[in-house]
């Protein structure tokens, strides 16, 4: 998104967390400042907080291990989240799960508590993820399988996961608009396979914006069979507000 269109901007250094409510029609947009950088991803339903992000039937509605422009972001009721509409890097984890304080202790990068290290602390994705959900009143059991924007995994011979560096590289862009109304939580900790020798520090640009209803020519909606029936999930929703 060009900056100049963008109706708000701001930006999320490394080792921080966001939420934010986006409405129906609204679109965000990350982009990367520096090479490997990652954003944790969760969507949850502001009116029911019960519905939440399912990547598990995200992957299999759409037939694929990775997310990229022109798929869809499930909830755990069937209905779309959100839609990635542009995407400069083909690729987004889906699969990785979060870094939590035992991958920080296992990679030895060194656990710096807030309290002696403020804004330099070293923080897990899973506790950030911990802090932006009690906000809502939510908690650990609430937590679900979380998205990584920027990065990418691959397997190997007997299936084991390995972090492919460089995959993302300074001003890399992915936008996701809104299909429906849903609270967003994001954080800018380290990808758990994230092989680098110090807890990195890596911060992404946000734009807020806008987009027209998607027709029946959108390509998330003409991406997958799946994805219309998603569509229409969605529109029965409204039609019940």
């Amino acid at each position: 998104m060009n900056p100049t269109d963008a109706l708000y901007t701001t930006h999320l250094p490394g080792a921080h967390h966001w939420s934010l409510r986006m409405r129906r029609g609204t679109t965000l947009t990350l982009s990367a400042r520096e090479a490997d950088s990652n954003v944790g991803l969760l969507c949850y339903n502001p009116e029911n907080l019960l519905e939440r992000l399912n990547l598990p039937d995200t992957l299999k509605a759409q037939h694929t291990f990775k997310l990229t422009e022109g798929h869809c972001l499930y909830s755990d009721m069937g209905r779309i989240f959100a839609s990635i509409t542009a995407d400069s890097l083909g690729w987004h984890d889906s699969v990785g799960g979060n870094l939590l304080a035992q991958h920080m202790t296992e990679k030895s990068w060194q656990p710096r508590r807030y309290q002696q290290a403020h804004n330099d602390w070293t923080l897990s994705g899973h506790d950030a993820f911990l802090v932006e959900l009690a906000k809502y009143g939510l908690g650990r059991r609430d937590m679900a399988a979380n998205l990584n924007l920027f990065s990418r995994v691959k397997s190997d011979a007997e299936g084991k996961l390995e972090y492919v560096a460089g995959h993302c590289q300074p001003g890399a862009e992915v936008t996701l608009r809104f299909e429906m109304d849903t609270l967003v939580l994001l954080h800018t900790c380290p990808h758990p396979l994230d092989p680098s020798a110090d807890y990195p520090r890596r911060g992404v640009d946000i734009a807020l914006g806008t987009a027209p209803a998607p027709s029946k020519d959108d390509a998330c909606y003409r991406s997958r069979p799946e994805n219309a029936r998603g569509f229409e999930n969605n529109r029965l929703y409204h039609l019940g507000l």
